[in-house]
């Protein structure tokens, strides 16, 4: 199978069952909890002021920001998700955290890209403190960015690691050739 094609079921793999995930999710909560209501399961309410599940609607972006903004979202959307299936053959093969972290923004914005196509807006349901209640695309968009970075710094590490050793190989065989100077001029004399 060529190895374009091996990638591509990857991040159409990763991205799919994401978005299964998110949808199935949203049309539970859509369909078992009634609109700015709230659910949690009985043994863990204790639970109840840190995190429950809440049925909420965001016409904005990820976390409840930028509100009504839902076409200009719908369009940027549609761009992210373009560049990704363009880009993607670009990346190194071996460069697995970047793929994963494709394969997650893919699937952010497919998840919500579908709920703006076919709801107008947005479902969202985890509710964790005070911060904005969001969806498993929204959590997806944020792992995909820590992915990412996780990726640039490992990279960033292996290749100062790799100069690191180049540079102790070039001082060896600096500090062979000074050494092999001094005995050859004196066999030389």
């Amino acid at each position: 199978m060529n190895s374009k094609v091996k990638d591509y079921l990857v991040l159409f793999g990763v991205a799919g069952v994401v978005v299964a995930l998110d949808q199935w999710t949203k049309w539970w909560v859509r369909e078992n909890i009634e609109f700015s209501g709230m659910w949690l399961p009985d043994s863990m309410t204790w639970l109840f002021p840190y995190a429950r599940i809440v049925h909420w609607h965001n016409s904005g972006a990820a976390f409840g920001m930028f509100q009504n903004g839902n076409l200009v979202f719908t369009i940027l959307a549609f761009i992210v998700i373009g560049a990704i299936i363009y880009y993607f053959p670009q990346v190194e093969s071996g460069d697995w955290t970047l793929k994963v972290a494709m394969g997650l923004q893919l699937a952010g914005a497919s998840g919500n890209l579908i709920d703006r196509l076919m709801r107008g807006k947005v479902t969202d349901f985890i509710s964790v403190g005070v911060f904005p209640v969001f969806n498993i695309a929204d959590a997806s968009i944020s792992v995909g960015v820590a992915v990412l970075l996780l990726g640039v710094w490992l990279k960033e590490r292996q290749d100062r690691l790799a100069k690191a050793v180049e540079g102790n190989k070039s001082e060896s065989v600096e500090k062979s050739i000074q050494v092999e100077s001094p005995v050859n001029s004196a066999e030389e004399s």
